[in-house]
């Protein structure tokens, strides 16, 4: 009897995981900026009955190069389009499932109560973000970097500060140097900025100075749940969940 209750338990804890395993939700590989309000959409998407997305989160150019080394996932949210398209090249999107996300801002940021920028401009604009170390991610790949890059050039400041430029593999580990206080200015997101403590806005990049910033979409596998999600981030619902953490509608 003991051994027929000890088969009991053992295939009840089989079927057990294997619901559990069936219950899993899409994998979400998704750029470091889109931490807060992909949970917030994964949250209410669970609230609706569905299996929550697993989110990880990491640079763009990372999670690209993951995927097209092999890893499995269900979604990929990026940053810009160039990584977007470096996955698409290798036949790894669903063909119609690529979208436009969401938008951005670029800015500066410094410590709170710190001094203000104002418009970001040329030789001023170099002498303050020259005088300490700048904050970025590496902007030979990650996309905040690239944007940042690109703006300082357009700006004509990018080869005073080139040489102060800390290179951090994200960029919410650059906005996590400014918040400790290793560098007196960072180049991030608007939406990081809102998402950090003891951090402010010190100035805005013109939107002129860099491509638009955009985070396209896309399944890279045939998962059902995959694209229900992808909807649900891309509906009236899910625009709402992003804009109240700061990104633009798509």
């Amino acid at each position: 009897m003991r051994r027929i209750c000890f088969l009991l338990s053992l295939l009840l804890g089989l079927i057990a995981t294997s619901a559990t395993a069936q219950r899993r939700g899409p994998l979400v590989l998704a750029a470091a900026s889109m931490q807060e309000a992909l949970t917030d959409a994964a949250d209410a998407w669970r609230a609706q009955g569905h299996a929550r997305p697993v989110l990880s989160y990491a640079a763009s150019s990372a999670l690209a190069r993951q995927v097209m080394a092999g890893a499995r996932a269900d979604l990929f949210v990026s940053a810009d389009a160039e990584w977007m398209d470096a996955v698409a090249a290798k036949g790894l999107i669903v063909a119609g499932t690529r979208a436009t996300l969401a938008r951005n801002r670029l800015v500066v940021v410094g410590r709170v109560g710190g001094p203000r920028l104002g418009t970001l401009r040329g030789a001023a604009l170099a002498r303050v973000l020259a005088a300490g170390p700048l904050a970025m991610a590496d902007p030979d790949s990650v996309p905040a970097g690239r944007y940042g890059r690109a703006a300082l050039t357009r700006l004509g400041a990018w080869e005073a500060v080139a040489p102060r430029v800390v290179r951090a593999e994200n960029v919410r580990a650059a906005l996590a140097l400014v918040e400790r206080g290793a560098a007196p200015y960072g180049v991030v997101y608007a939406t990081d900025a809102r998402a950090a403590r003891g951090v402010a806005i010190a100035g805005y990049f013109p939107a002129t100075s860099h491509v638009p910033i955009v985070y396209p979409v896309a399944r890279l596998s045939a998962s059902d749940e995959a694209e229900g999600f992808r909807r649900f981030l891309l509906s009236t619902r899910g625009q709402a969940i992003l804009a109240r953490r700061g990104f633009a509608r798509r």
